[in-house]
């Protein structure tokens, strides 16, 4: 007779294991990262290579070069029209430093009159700010520079993964199936083709969301006479990806334009409106579109985006929600990881297992 592994051996295994993934993760980086990314990019495009293999009769080669070609295409527009926004937006920068100074002399009488600041100790305290960030602007651009030479190999890696992932994919499938024993080959095939099920659908609504986001965000930009109202609408929708806290980050850069480039009540109006965005996105918008598909709960998805700017910044928030999800999906098939999988779901998890995706409603093949 087997004999029952001690809790507190357990725990020692789960700690060990927990603390050594996560030095995985951090030292791999440069790695995982594009890796993880064009997993997920690979995951959106099966189908679309699917249909032009079978149904128009493309060599693999190229039906995973085309869609990857759309990819591209799809992202590089996207790119040019912030792009042509921010172009447009630099060339009014000096007019912007002007109605900043002018704001901030508003401030300044206003802070003096109603704490009796002296003007003069605000000057002071400005000019040496401002000579600090003076100081430091040559060290900021060159990490801007490196960023930005980072950023462009980081993306090369992504689409290069991307494509080599959806040309191997059988042979990628083969290789988890041969992991396991036959007998469980029936559970890993449905695993599989549930984790891409879910994470296209997540990734198409997330696309979705951003779209009506945006959307609204810039009728609300417009109505309201911002300036920059298209460019704002944009990042509001582009930020709003990061859950939770994009919609915070993209209200402090709306706030800030807003104060340089009208009145303190368009402040007011514009905080006002994008809480109201906020609302109906997180009330309706995202667990109708988004949430349907991945059934985290608040405290995990919290977690997971704490820990992921921790681990890997801004990359890490992004692909914490998606990361998370499949994880789950692996758990909710292991007999010793079940807990694990229902403290990472909602509430009603456990009664709604069967409903993430419709009987009538088939998983797409892996190959």
């Amino acid at each position: 007779m087997i004999k029952a592994i001690p809790f507190y051996t357990k725990l020692a295994h789960i700690t060990i294991c927990i603390l050594g993934i996560g030095y995985l993760v951090i030292i791999g980086k440069t790695i995982l990262a594009p890796l993880i990314l064009a997993l997920l990019f690979a995951m959106l495009l099966i189908p679309f290579a699917n249909l032009l293999e079978r149904k128009l009769h493309f060599s693999r080669g190229l039906a995973c070069f085309l869609v990857l070609l759309v990819l591209v295409g799809v992202i590089s527009g996207i790119m040019v029209l912030l792009g042509s926004q921010l172009t447009a937006f630099a060339q009014d920068i000096p007019a912007f430093e002007k109605q900043v100074m002018e704001a901030l002399e508003g401030l300044q009488a206003w802070i003096a009159e109603s704490f009796n600041i002296d003007n003069t100790k605000q000057a002071e305290y400005i000019n040496n700010t401002t000579a600090d960030a003076l100081g430091t602007g040559t060290a900021i651009i060159g990490v801007t520079l490196m960023s930005l030479s980072s950023s462009l190999l980081f993306t090369v890696f992504i689409f290069l993964y991307t494509f080599f992932l959806l040309m191997h994919r059988s042979l990628l499938l083969r290789f988890v199936l041969a992991l396991f024993h036959k007998n469980h080959s029936p559970v890993v095939l449905e695993a599989v083709g549930r984790i891409q099920y879910i994470i296209r659908k997540y990734i198409l609504g997330l696309l979705l969301q951003m779209a009506i986001v945006a959307t609204l965000s810039c009728i609300v930009f417009t109505v309201l006479g911002i300036k920059y109202a298209f460019l704002l609408g944009m990042l509001t929708g582009i930020l709003n990806v990061i859950p939770y806290v994009g919609i915070f980050i993209s209200m402090l850069l709306s706030i800030i334009v807003t104060f340089a480039t009208a009145t303190p009540n368009d402040i007011l109006f514009v905080a006002i409106a994008l809480s109201c965005i906020h609302l109906i996105d997180s009330n309706y918008i995202m667990p109708k579109i988004v949430g349907s598909k991945v059934k985290l709960n608040t405290l995990v998805a919290v977690i997971g985006l704490v820990v992921g700017e921790l681990v890997w910044g801004i990359t890490g928030m992004f692909l914490s929600i998606p990361v998370i999800a499949i994880a789950k999906v692996i758990f909710d098939r292991v007999e010793g990881l079940k807990p694990w999988g229902m403290v990472l779901g909602e509430d009603d998890t456990l009664a709604q297992t069967q409903k993430d995706v419709p009987a009538d409603e088939e998983l797409p093949p892996m190959e």
